[in-house]
C-alpha cells in the first residue's frame, strides 16, 4: 500500500480529432498501459482519477477509481488541468494527438476529383503546461511522469522532453508499445543513467514505473 491516501491522476488512450462527423485523425494506442497503471496505483492504495480517451475495451471501474471519458486533446486538457490541482502524482500515459483540424466539417465531406486540402493546428502539450504551472508556483504541485514514444534516439530525445517539460520521470518506449501486449522501456530521470528493462507485460511495467514513483516521492 505504498501509495495509500495519495491522489494519482493518469491519462490514457488515444485522442480523436474529427474531420467530419464520420472520419477522424487518431493513433494506434490501446490505452492498456494507462489502464494497467490505474489498476496498480489503486492496488497500492491510491485514489485514482483516470482521464481516458476512447478505448477498445472496458475502462477499469470500482471503488477508488474515477473515470473521466474524453475524446479530443482539448477535452483531455480541460479535464486534466483542474483535476491535477488536487493530485499528488500525474502520469501522462495517453497518446495525445499532436494535431487537430482547423475547421471540422459539420456534415460528411464528399469525395471529389480534386485533392482535399486541410489545415492542421497544433494541440497543446498537457504535461508541459502542468510543468509550466508548477514552475510558476515555485515547484509546488504534483510529481509529473511522462512517456516519450520515439522512433530514433529514444533516450536522448526522452531526456530533452524531460527537461523542456519540467518532468520528474519519463518512460522512453517505441511504437510497438501502442497496440502490443508488452513494452520495452527505459526509465529516465533528471540525473543518472537511464534504467533499461527487457520486454515486460504492461501490468509488470506499471509496477516498475510506480516503484520509481515511490522512490521519487520519498525524496521530495
Amino acid at each position: 500500500m505504498t501509495l495509500k491516501g495519495l491522489r494519482v491522476l493518469i491519462t490514457t488512450g488515444p485522442t480523436r480529432e474529427h474531420l467530419d462527423p464520420i472520419r477522424f485523425l487518431t493513433n494506434a494506442s490501446s490505452g492498456a498501459m494507462g489502464v494497467a497503471l490505474a489498476r496498480e496505483a489503486r492496488r497500492r492504495g491510491a485514489r485514482v482519477v483516470l482521464v481516458s480517451g476512447p478505448l477498445p475495451g472496458t475502462r477499469p471501474r470500482g471503488p477508488g477509481i474515477r473515470v473521466i471519458p474524453v475524446t479530443t486533446a482539448l477535452q483531455m486538457l480541460r479535464r486534466t488541468l483542474p483535476a491535477a490541482r488536487r493530485c499528488d502524482v500525474v502520469i501522462g500515459a495517453a497518446a495525445v494527438g499532436d494535431w487537430r483540424f482547423a475547421r471540422p466539417a459539420p456534415s460528411k465531406v464528399k469525395r471529389t476529383p480534386s485533392p482535399l486540402r486541410v489545415t492542421l493546428l497544433p494541440n497543446p502539450d498537457i504535461l508541459a503546461e502542468l510543468g509550466r504551472r508548477r514552475r510558476a508556483r515555485g515547484g509546488a504541485g504534483p510529481l509529473l511522469v511522462g512517456f516519450a514514444l520515439e522512433t530514433e534516439r529514444g533516450i536522448s530525445n526522452a531526456r530533452g522532453k524531460l527537461r523542456r517539460k519540467g518532468l520528474d520521470l519519463i518512460v522512453a518506449n517505441g511504437p510497438a508499445t501502442l497496440s502490443g501486449s508488452r513494452i520495452r522501456m527505459a526509465l529516465v530521470g533528471p540525473a543518472g543513467p537511464a534504467r533499461r528493462f527487457p520486454p515486460l507485460t504492461k501490468p509488470r511495467a506499471a509496477r516498475e514505473i510506480l516503484r520509481a514513483v515511490d522512490s521519487l516521492l520519498g525524496v521530495r
